[in-house]
C-alpha cells in the first residue's frame, strides 16, 4: 500500500473512520526532517502492506485537523486505532526505531 495525502475536509473518512491502525504524518513542503523521513515511511507502508494504512496531512494546507490535535512541531507522527490517538512521534527519527515504535501497530 502506498501513502496517501488526507486533508481537513478528508480526515475523518480517512483516518478516524478506517477500520485499522492509521498512521498520519503530519508534515511541511519547507520542513527539512519532514523530507527525510518521506522515503522512511514510503519503506515502511510498502513493506507493511495493508497492516498500518500511511497517509500524510500538509499543516500548512490543513490548519483546522492540525490545530485540533495540537501540533505545534513537525515531523509529528500520530498513530490513530478507532478513531483515537494511541501513539505520538515527534521528529525524524531513523527506520529501525521508527519500526520499533510502530511495529505494536502493524500485527
Amino acid at each position: 500500500m502506498s501513502i496517501t495525502n488526507t486533508t481537513d475536509a478528508t480526515f475523518t473518512e480517512d483516518v478516524l473512520q478506517h477500520d485499522g491502525p492509521v498512521l498520519v504524518d503530519f508534515w511541511a513542503p519547507w520542513c527539512g526532517p519532514c523530507k527525510l523521513i518521506a522515503p522512511i515511511l514510503e519503506e515502511l507502508s510498502q513493506e507493511w502492506g495493508d497492516k498500518l494504512k500511511v497517509v500524510k496531512l500538509n499543516t500548512d494546507e490543513n490548519p483546522e485537523t492540525t490545530g485540533h490535535y495540537g501540533i505545534t512541531g513537525i515531523p509529528t507522527m500520530h498513530v490513530y486505532s478507532g478513531g483515537e490517538v494511541v501513539k505520538t512521534i515527534v521528529g525524524a527519527l531513523p527506520k529501525k526505531k521508527l519500526a520499533t515504535e510502530l511495529e505494536p501497530y502493524t500485527t
